[in-house]
């Protein structure tokens, strides 16, 4: 990365110096971060914490910050969709690692632990509401890497080029793309959890095989998502963030790792019985294991 000057109409700063959307600095963002989708789900992390130092929030983005058995910790709503994540993981890069008064990137940076803690869809049979999921690898069908110039590894791409082969996708929609998560942290948090391919869409109607009444152009997208295997890997579930955390985060540098609670079974067409219940257990366990 360059250490160019950013003007202000790249690098948006609040009047009281944080960045634009998430209204953080540096002291607001620990080595290690936990992201959520829902606001609330934000004070579920924090009512464990030893002690909180700070709660910001700026539209969506509700952030904690605090201690947890001694260890400082940042929690983050992210809001749904990819399209947040970029928001989010470039606004946080940016107060961990840019001089934001002098605007520029600074000479050593710091490498964070970012883990996503979240609801999903099975695809599997096997894989029941209620249980949890760490994501192997992002299968992205947003699009939003494309945008910036990620290379991917040897792994990456053979991989994705299998897939690709197996789901014979629509032309007119973003081609698929596969980034890895950080084995670290997947082996560290998520080592008893199932793990495989996570399905990262764009909605969560049709572009996740739903419709409450309108024609879809593809019926039998989860089926073929469901049958794809190759030397072990399966597409496990299906949300709406992961590819973006994943592809983004190796390209700033961090270390990534989705955990979700599945909210519902799609295959077998079954929903968990007390959701709350289900990602207190998955906050608890994440926070034990960082």
């Amino acid at each position: 990365m360059n250490r160019e000057f950013l003007p202000e109409s790249e690098l948006v700063l609040n009047p009281d110096g944080s960045v634009y959307h998430i209204s953080l600095r540096e002291e607001h963002v620990a080595d290690t971060v936990l992201l959520v989708g829902d606001q609330s789900r934000v004070a579920r992390i924090s009512r464990h914490f030893d002690k909180l130092d700070a709660r910001i929030q700026h539209r969506e983005f509700v952030t904690h910050v605090g201690t947890y058995k001694g260890k400082k910790i940042t929690a983050i709503s992210t809001g749904i969709g990819t399209d947040n994540i970029d928001i989010v993981l470039n606004e946080l890069h940016a107060a961990a690692n840019i001089d934001l008064k002098a605007r520029r990137l600074k000479e050593n940076l710091r490498q964070l632990n970012l883990i996503r803690i979240g609801t999903s869809g099975s695809l599997q049979d096997d894989i029941p509401a209620g249980g949890f999921i760490a994501s192997q690898f992002g299968l992205g069908l947003d699009g939003l890497i494309y945008y910036y110039n990620y290379q991917f590894t040897e792994e990456e791409t053979e991989l994705n080029k299998i897939i690709n082969k197996h789901l014979q996708w629509n032309s007119n929609l973003s081609r698929p793309y596969l980034v890895k998560g950080s084995n670290e942290l997947i082996n560290k948090i998520g080592h008893d959890m199932y793990k495989g391919v996570t399905a990262t869409a764009t909605g969560f109607y049709g572009p996740q095989g739903r419709s409450l009444g309108l024609d879809l152009s593809n019926t039998s997208m989860n089926e073929t998502l469901q049958s794809f295997s190759h030397e072990g890997y399966r597409i496990t579930n299906f949300e709406m963030e992961t590819s973006a955390l994943y592809g983004l985060g190796k390209l700033l540098g961090h270390n990534c790792c989705t955990c979700c609670m599945v909210l519902a079974n799609r295959a077998k067409k079954e929903y968990v019985n007390d959701p709350q219940k289900a990602i207190d257990r998955l906050i608890e366990t994440v926070l034990d294991r960082v």
